[in-house]
């Protein structure tokens, strides 16, 4: 299994009915990308302090290496991406990507 963890720093103008509606997009995925096994996304919810300004995120669980880069090139994946580059504070730099071998 693979775990796909995005977390983003967003921009301050983004209301939180555009936030939940990217969340919304994201979990839909499972519906029309082979091998999503879960998708869990929420707000950072840690004491520690240490988010760095990521303080919302999001996890998709893969069944597998090939379907993980499957969704990477997915169309729809593509879109959702895009919208979720555009809503974070500087772009690609508003997003940090770590994938866990699980």
């Amino acid at each position: 299994m693979i775990q796909h963890c995005v977390f983003m720093r967003l921009k301050a103008a983004v209301t939180p009915a555009e936030k939940q509606s990217l969340f919304e997009a994201v979990a839909a995925l499972k519906q029309v990308i082979p091998g999503i096994l879960d998708v869990k996304y929420g707000p950072n919810v840690s004491p520690e302090g240490l988010h760095g300004g990521f303080v919302d995120g999001f996890i998709v669980t893969f069944d597998s290496l090939e379907a993980r880069d499957g969704y990477l090139v997915h169309p729809q994946h593509v879109a959702v991406g895009e919208r979720i580059v555009s809503s974070s504070d500087g772009g690609l730099a508003g997003l940090l990507v770590f994938d866990l071998n699980a």
